[in-house]
């Protein structure tokens, strides 16, 4: 699958068309993605305890990952998604401007501290 979590998408058909988000969560074997803001169910709520509320809440439904585009960082536009090897690494690449889309995910990769070893 060309999407990735915390990619942002553009939906090309459905009821939610022409709205862009960003991808909550992937679920690769049934090829469908959850997108913030895009196929809005209602959800009826029972309250677990006497503390809490009951009521409907509004969550986003998965879609199908073959209805949306991923949005290029770089040109900002909705684009195909291939792939290229860049320093040893295949990485994916905006088909429209060739920039890498995981530059934003490998620079918060990078930042975590390395563990420290034990004595």
């Amino acid at each position: 699958m060309k999407v990735k979590k915390n990619d942002t998408v553009y939906v090309m058909t459905g009821k939610d068309a022409g709205k862009t988000g960003k991808v909550l969560t992937a679920f690769p074997k049934e090829n469908r993605i959850t997108v913030d803001g895009v196929n809005v169910q209602k959800k009826h709520q029972k309250a677990r305890s006497a503390k809490e509320t009951s009521g409907i809440i509004d969550q986003a439904g998965p879609i199908d990952a073959s209805n949306v585009l991923v949005v290029c960082p770089a040109c900002g536009k909705g684009t195909r998604v291939h792939h290229a090897v860049i320093d040893g690494k295949k990485v994916r690449v905006c088909a429209k401007c060739g920039q890498p889309l995981d530059v934003a995910q490998e620079a918060k990769s990078s930042k975590r501290p390395a563990k420290k070893a034990a004595k």
